[in-house]
Parts: C-alpha cells; sequence; structure tokens
C-alpha cells in the first residue's frame, strides 16, 4: 500500500477541493470514461497511402457537447499498419455518455504513391468536418475501451480516371471495453480516504470525494483486496474485504465502507 504519510500531506488539498465541488458531483472521476483510439489498415495495392492525420472529434448523442481530443497527430502511411501493426492516436479519460461518430479530420498533405509517383490525394471534406466513422457506443464512467479504427485501402481510394485520386473512406471501427470498475461510498463521508485494490502485483488507488464515494476505474479482471485507509491521523483503523471480483466491462458495486469502530 502506498505510504500513509500521503493522507497527511494532501489533507489541505482534500479542504480546498471539497469546497469547490458541486453538489451533483457523483464520483472521484467525475463521470469519465477511459478511452483509446488506434489507427490500422488492411493491405491495398499501392505504394504508400499518407494521410494527414490533425484531429479527432467524438460526436455525443442527447445534446451532450462535442469534444475535440488532442491526439498524436501526424502523416501516417497507412500501408506500414498492416499485420497486426497500428500507430496509438489518443489514450486519456473522456466524458462518460453515448456516442454516435467518431470523425477524423485531417491536414492538406494527403498523398499517394503509384509506380513511383507522388500524387495528391483529395479529400473533399476530410479538412472541414471530418471522417465521419459512425461507432453508437455508450462509454460508462470508470471502464477503459479502446476503438481501432481499420481502413480498408482498397476500398477508400477512388481512381477520378484522369490520373487523379479521392479518399472516400471505408472505415470499419470495433471496439473492447478493456477494463472494469470497483465503486462504494465512504462512511462517514468528509474524511480523507484513499480506497486501494490489490491483486498480486497490479495495485489501483484513488480516494473518496467529499460525498464519501469513489470509483477505482481501469481495472483488469481477477479478484482483488480493497482497503479503505482513513487519514492516518485520524487514528482511524483501515477497512478491508477481501474477495472483491473484478469482470471486463462491469462496475463491481462494494456499497458502504464503515470508517467507524
Amino acid at each position: 500500500m502506498k505510504s500513509l504519510l500521503k493522507l497527511s500531506l494532501i489533507a489541505f488539498l482534500f479542504i480546498g477541493f471539497a469546497s469547490c465541488s458541486s453538489d451533483d458531483d457523483s464520483n472521484t472521476n467525475e463521470g469519465k470514461a477511459k478511452l483509446s483510439i488506434r489507427l490500422t489498415d488492411a493491405p491495398g495495392d499501392y505504394e504508400n497511402v499518407f494521410v494527414d492525420v490533425q484531429e479527432v472529434v467524438i460526436k455525443y448523442n442527447n445534446g451532450q457537447e462535442d469534444l475535440n481530443l488532442g491526439i498524436n497527430a501526424g502523416i501516417y502511411d497507412l500501408l506500414e499498419l498492416t499485420a497486426g501493426v497500428n500507430v496509438l492516436l489518443f489514450n486519456d479519460e473522456v466524458p462518460a455518455g453515448s456516442i454516435s461518430q467518431i470523425r477524423l479530420v485531417l491536414g492538406e498533405q494527403n498523398n499517394i504513391v503509384v509506380d513511383g509517383q507522388t500524387l495528391p490525394l483529395a479529400t473533399p471534406s476530410a479538412q472541414q468536418s471530418g471522417l465521419k466513422i459512425q461507432v453508437n457506443e455508450t462509454l460508462e464512467a470508470g471502464i477503459l475501451y479502446e476503438f481501432m479504427l481499420d481502413f480498408d485501402v482498397d476500398k477508400s481510394i477512388v481512381s477520378q480516371g484522369n490520373g487523379d485520386y479521392s479518399l472516400k473512406p471505408v472505415i470499419r471501427a470495433t471496439t473492447v471495453a478493456e477494463s472494469g470498475a470497483i465503486s462504494g461510498t465512504i462512511v462517514p463521508p468528509g474524511i480523507v480516504t484513499m480506497i486501494t485494490a490489490v491483486s498480486g502485483t497490479t495495485e489501483i488507488s484513488t480516494y473518496a470525494n467529499p460525498l464519501g464515494e469513489f470509483l477505482l476505474s481501469g481495472v483488469p479482471d481477477g479478484t482483488y483486496t480493497v482497503t479503505a485507509q482513513a487519514d492516518v491521523n485520524l487514528g482511524i483503523p483501515p477497512v478491508v474485504i477481501e474477495n472483491v471480483t473484478v469482470v471486463q466491462g462491469e462496475v463491481t458495486a462494494i456499497g458502504e465502507i464503515n470508517l467507524e469502530p
């Protein structure tokens, strides 16, 4: 377990956090899912296909504001992203919710190499609104999701007949919920409390929010021992819960943890 000294050092931070938290905060990650987006490709009959990926936009449903992601931007040769090779565009937290689309916004440096000749690759709408990839997925708070965006180059490149080429992408998006989560509530609320889940060499920790609620996110499948440790200066003994089972794609709710003797 992490040093209990840390609990004492962050107590003053907790007070500030409590003063600015809204009444409707539900957990420590404020309703966020973990999202990973990777780009890969099915082989195509060209020498190179370079796409200039500049932005990724997540389109939410139900009036939720769209999100422009800060990604690993760059010019990628799709034909190098085959046989299991992929590039990581994004790996961070995003607001949980129902999403309808992932959009790839391209820059101007898109080219195709045919018979040793580099030719411009026209992308009529990709530089404004983005390449639209339908996903229709609900992201649950605390769960890690991985999206694999798989270009089909042979179907995506269109020869105009005059020697020009354009990109009309055929992209298959697959997603996997890669982890689970553990949720619960510390009673009484308002106590600086660190919650730690341990299984073998895996150790994941978080702190309860001012309402006593917590969410351990990105937890791999397995059986865990969960320990709740209050601020060491309070003299409250830790509470240990054994055999907490975590299943991929699910949130395991362990209910209230009472710190009172």
